[in-house]
């Protein structure tokens, strides 16, 4: 049974735009916590929220709806559109309200969203995670939050839904700024759990066994354990899909340029991504940025599986 405070959570009304991979498994996790939910997606509307949610016909109906409403979507134009297109969020929101923006976006552009928002009277944070598909199942996401200490401090009991290291980096926007950082590091981590794996493999080790012997050392990472063995077992089924990471890339890249400064390997990083969605691999998981690599080899890490 919900405890007081979630009883008294679950009085308020959420509202949730994004149903995909990441997207579904954080508004689960507010259902299974009692919240009234109001929920739109493109497609089809997955399960169980077609019988324990509200559906919505559109975001602006979401947010009339709710009172706090978040949004999950892959890309800027695709957050602008449901927050200021033809029967967007914006035209259901009303004064004392907040919209979350958990989606990855660019941090300028996210900015002029608040002010946006704001003009009508409304609070916005920018939350967005990193975890990929096993910890958003898992509730176990890093959310990193920008915003009025105020609607941060709102939205925080709901974000601890979802995940385990909710921080406020500063105000809106600074949340998208580290998203950025931290897509920058994990990109390079996986080219260089890639390059490592292809190097082993193609001078006669065994890819799973120098895996295991790095995993006792310094070069020890969650992308050498997680994504080194999807290299390996040739598991590329998304968790967080190439061409999302190649678009948060271009973010750090477009930004670095504002800011005059230089970002040599995530540029390398970028060319990798760019080879692999050239040779169709855009929609499998991130780990698989080691094809590109392979391709240059002229050497699989290890055999494909059936």
């Amino acid at each position: 049974m919900p405890s007081n405070t979630a009883s008294q959570q679950q009085q308020q009304k959420i509202g949730f735009i994004g149903l995909g991979i990441m997207g579904a498994p954080m508004a689960g996790h507010l259902l299974e916590a009692g919240h009234r939910l109001f929920v739109h997606t493109r497609g089809k509307m997955p399960e169980p929220f077609d019988s324990q949610a509200m559906v919505c016909a559109n975001a602006a109906e979401v947010a009339r709806e709710a009172d706090i409403v978040f949004v999950m979507v892959p890309d800027t134009p695709d957050v602008e559109a449901v927050l200021f297109g033809e029967d967007g969020a914006a035209g259901g929101l009303s004064r004392g309200k907040l919209v979350v923006d958990c989606s990855s976006i660019d941090p300028i552009a996210t900015r002029a969203f608040a002010a946006r928002i704001a003009a009508l009277g409304c609070g916005y944070v920018d939350a967005p995670v990193s975890g990929g598909e096993v910890g958003a199942k898992a509730a176990s996401l890093t959310i990193m939050c920008g915003g009025d200490e105020g609607d941060f401090g709102r939205v925080r009991p709901l974000l601890e839904k979802m995940g385990r290291n909710i921080t406020l980096v500063g105000g809106v926007g600074d949340g998208q700024v580290c998203k950025v950082a931290n897509q920058i590091i994990v990109a390079l981590n996986i080219a260089a759990v890639g390059e490592a794996l292809v190097f082993a493999s193609k001078a006669g080790a065994d890819p799973a066994k120098v895996r295991n012997a790095l995993m006792g050392g310094f070069a020890s990472s969650r992308i050498l354990e997680v994504h080194g063995e999807r290299m390996i077992k040739r598991s590329f089924a998304p968790g967080f899909r190439i061409a999302l990471h190649q678009k948060d890339l271009n973010l750090a890249l477009q930004g670095a340029r504002s800011l005059g400064v230089a970002l040599p390997q995530t540029a390398s990083a970028a060319q990798l991504m760019n080879a692999c969605v050239a040779l169709g691999h855009g929609q499998q998981d991130h780990s698989a940025l080691v094809r590109a690599l392979e391709a240059m080899a002229q050497h699989p890490v290890a055999p494909e599986t059936d």
